[in-house]
């Protein structure tokens, strides 16, 4: 289900279609003409966004509106929610390991002082 919802977003003009259907619902008709291909090339992108369930169309008459589906953007929400955690304690082990080290050798490095002061008496 991800692979196909982050396919159907790796497209610029998908991507576009996303952000403005963000805003309310639109037309097929008043949507394709914000980008420069042809009908039913648009019509392809919409039928992935539709097929990956980000986005569902409704026709009355003769409009076929388009709706995005935002549940189904929480699915990719929740996947980077988890990737950024797994990269957060990764990146505070990694500091928490370089704190330590540092710590260790300053200490080490003022024992060793110390105990070269107290040698020289």
């Amino acid at each position: 289900m991800l692979d196909g919802i982050l396919a159907a977003l790796s497209d610029g003009t998908r991507r576009a279609v996303i952000e403005r259907l963000g805003q309310a619902p639109c037309s097929v008709s008043d949507l394709a003409r914000q980008f420069p291909i042809t009908l039913p090339s648009f019509m392809k992108h919409v039928r992935m966004l539709e097929v990956h369930g980000l986005i569902r169309t409704v026709k009355a008459g003769r409009v076929r509106t388009c709706h995005l589906e935002r549940a189904r953007l929480a699915v990719v929400d929740d996947w980077l929610t988890k990737q950024q955690q797994v990269w957060s304690d990764k990146t505070d082990r990694l500091e928490a390991l370089v704190t330590d080290t540092h710590t260790n050798s300053s200490t080490s490095t003022s024992n060793s002082t110390s105990n070269s002061s107290m040698e020289d008496s």
